[in-house]
């Protein structure tokens, strides 16, 4: 077992939803998170069955 070293921490972020502390180190990237209201909730469609909201 190695012994007597150190880890420099770079960032620490809270994931309150998800319930996690997240500690980076280093180079370390991570994954873009989902927005707080879903893209779906922007579509609609007309009664002439025109649909908006997809882009």
């Amino acid at each position: 077992m190695k012994k007597d070293f150190s880890v420099t921490v770079r960032e620490v972020k809270i994931s309150a939803g998800a319930g996690f502390v997240v500690v980076l180190l280093g180079n370390i990237l991570t994954m873009p998170g989902l927005p707080k209201r879903p893209a779906a909730e922007k579509i609609d469609i007309t009664p002439e069955g025109i649909i908006s909201g997809l882009f």
